[in-house]
């Protein structure tokens, strides 16, 4: 409640406005009830001046931000604060990516995984060498797999009297410079390799036993991986200092340690740590399970024969639609795999991190956004690395929403309280933001962050990108709601008042 009367106090102080709080503890409205200013050229200053005044209110003095507002029915600034300061993008970056792979990959673009032999087939037995070329497909699947080798069975395959040789790419980057070394463990940084199977992740449980603190691991026995377990619950949450801890070890073994606060179970998402040794262990069950034998073992290269001829294949989805899920979901494993795929277009050579950031620079910068002074290390966001300003990122998406080629993409992002990560995100799940604002996220330890478009009415939208940096864990749980949300409702209330006000 304090919060809001600061709030109403200073609103008070800003010229030709005036204020009413309604709502006891539980519930609190701030009206605009009046003003002369609207949404124009002649209004510019004013609303700056506004903007400005309740920055002193709505922001924290503990965190940076730096914020853009861009009507977009003027084709004019509104607002700038702090707006060419670098900060950390996290998943804003994804824009980046969206718009520079539309730019430069084919829209039909798919990810293949492919079969190949040079061997003659004779009586269900293939006399010879069986390869199973990787493309780094984020979206592939233990069935998908499956489903490749059932193609095997279809043309009467069911004996290979040779060598499956899995065949991926040369001195891989797996990751990008920057990425915080507690994250490497944890699904959402799980390495970006030409071998992906499930998103190179493990799904699972920690269980608390009945009797004792204990805790048993559940998770799929039959993958090729070795996970143990020390930790224990703190079920009646005694303990001054309660902690769990990944280490990771080497060939795909894992231990997990420490305390679970708590009598609740704890889901674990473990990505892999060694890409290449998972797929070769993997793919040798699943020849099995698909009653496919092979004679010889399952090897690795990175060469494959020129002679070899395709004989089955699974593709991903297309381009599109793997720009939809990135954008939905933030999915890291998905942008990098176009991070990389666009470095390898741009320089007709094998995919990595480096020749990724290179061309999206390149790309970007042909298109008109000036990317001067910013840094750009990986496609995700996960790198601490990334340096881009509110200012960088209003012009991506000035360019998305001008460009005829790349509006299809705001359709991609997220809806408040509809889709994505803005379906559930406090303080845009409900009225006035629920169904106004289409955005990207980006969210990691000390940052929140969101870019996108905040619509005031039919025939009026406001673009618009906010970067929050050096926020702490006390600051975030304290805060009554996040700042960029606090930012978009005061400047929908604000646009829609004097919108009123100046209607006849």
């Amino acid at each position: 409640m304090d919060f809001f009367i600061k709030l109403a106090a200073k609103l008070i102080n800003i010229a030709g406005v005036t204020v009413s709080v309604i709502g006891g503890a539980g519930s609190v409205m701030i009206l605009i009830l009046g003003s002369t200013l609207s949404f124009s050229a002649q209004a510019d200053s004013d609303i700056n001046q506004y903007l400005t005044n309740m920055m002193s209110v709505i922001k924290s003095p503990y965190s940076q931000v730096g914020v853009v507002a861009f009507d977009l029915a003027s084709d004019t600034s509104i607002f700038e604060y702090n707006a060419n300061s670098l900060m950390i993008p996290a998943s804003t970056q994804k824009l980046l990516t969206a718009v520079a792979a539309t730019a430069q990959l084919d829209e039909n673009l798919t990810f293949d995984t492919r079969l190949y032999s040079r061997s003659p087939i004779r009586h269900g037995k293939l006399l010879g060498d069986l390869y199973l070329q990787f493309s780094g497909d984020p979206t592939l699947t233990s069935d998908d797999l499956r489903q490749l080798f059932k193609q095997l069975s279809n043309l009467g395959i069911y004996d290979i009297t040779g060598d499956l040789y899995l065949v991926s790419q040369a001195d891989e980057q797996f990751k990008a410079p920057g990425v915080v070394w507690d994250d490497l463990g944890i699904c959402y940084a799980a390495p970006v390799s030409r071998f992906v199977i499930n998103q190179n992740c493990i799904q699972g449980q920690l269980i608390p036993m009945l009797a004792t603190n204990e805790a048993k691991l559940s998770f799929p026995s039959y993958l090729p991986v070795k996970i143990t377990t020390t930790a224990y619950f703190d079920k009646n949450k005694q303990q001054e200092f309660c902690e769990l801890s990944l280490q990771r070890l080497a060939k795909n073994q894992f231990h997990i340690s420490g305390c679970v606060s708590g009598d609740k179970p704890l889901k674990l998402a473990i990505a892999i740590s060694e890409p290449d040794l998972y797929a070769q262990q993997l793919v040798a069950q699943l020849t099995t399970s698909a009653k496919i034998r092979v004679k010889g073992k399952v090897k690795l290269t990175h060469t494959l024969d020129k002679s070899a001829k395709l004989i089955a294949e699974h593709r991903s989805r297309p381009l599109s639609s793997l720009i939809e899920t990135m954008l939905l979901k933030s999915d890291n494993l998905i942008a990098d795999r176009l991070f990389k795929a666009i470095g390898e277009s741009v320089y007709d050579q094998p995919g990595s991190f480096t020749n990724g950031a290179k061309a999206m620079v390149r790309i970007l910068t042909d298109a008109g956004v000036d990317l001067t002074h910013s840094q750009i290390v990986d496609g995700s966001g996960l790198s601490r690395y990334n340096l881009l300003s509110a200012s960088q990122l209003m012009q991506v998406l000035h360019l998305v929403y001008q460009e005829p080629h790349f509006a299809h993409l705001i359709g991609k992002l997220p809806v408040a309280g509809q889709s994505g990560t803005l379906r559930y995100k406090s303080g845009y799940n409900k009225a006035p933001l629920k169904d106004k604002v289409i955005a990207k996220t980006g969210s990691m330890q000390g940052v929140d962050n969101l870019a996108g478009f905040l619509t005031i009415d039919s025939e009026h939208q406001v673009l618009f990108a906010i970067l929050e940096n050096g926020q702490s864990p006390q600051t975030e749980q304290a805060q009554l709601a996040p700042f960029s949300a606090l930012f978009l409702q005061t400047l929908l209330d604000f646009s829609r008042s004097f919108q009123q006000t100046a209607s006849p």
